[in-house]
């Protein structure tokens, strides 16, 4: 299956970049995430409890990065055990251009799962994957752009 989208992000791009390498803000950002840790430059291992549809599991997985080009893009390369629910694994190139309200963040994912979790069907486990991705972007921007006051001194 695959997915798309784009997000534009409050911030110059050298910020986003920052944030989309950082271990604390993508736990803050991926829904059910109970651990992440590691490093860009080693890759992330991630511990995260999902349901989908009527099954429940723990995630272990590991991310690494690939094809890192400094501020602009890279691809996050991914995979997932969840015991008897089975597996998800796939990729995500993301790229970052500046734009005039800030920065667009773009994505493309491509993702493929197997034993209980393919069972359920594309209706459902796409439906899933959607929500995940746009859940984790809005996090993302709301993380990257920080709490919104109505004074503008808040944001210094």
């Amino acid at each position: 299956m695959e997915l798309s989208g784009t997000q534009v992000i409050a911030a110059d791009r050298d910020t986003v970049w920052t944030h989309l390498n950082d271990a604390e803000t993508l736990k803050a950002c991926i829904p059910g995430c109970e651990d992440l840790t590691g490093t860009p430059e080693d890759g992330f291992q991630a511990t995260v409890k999902q349901k989908v549809g009527p099954v429940k599991a723990t995630f272990q997985g590991h991310v690494t990065l690939e094809n890192v080009a400094a501020p602009d893009s890279y691809t996050l390369v991914g995979e997932g055990k969840g015991g008897v629910a089975g597996f998800a694994k796939g990729s995500a190139d993301v790229s970052l251009a500046e734009v005039e309200a800030g920065t667009e963040l773009s994505y493309v994912v491509e993702a493929k799962v197997g034993g209980k979790l393919a069972q359920l069907g594309n209706r459902v486990v796409g439906g899933f994957a959607r929500k995940m991705a746009d859940s984790f972007f809005e996090n993302f921007k709301a993380q990257v752009e920080g709490p919104r006051g109505d004074d503008p001194g808040d944001a210094a």
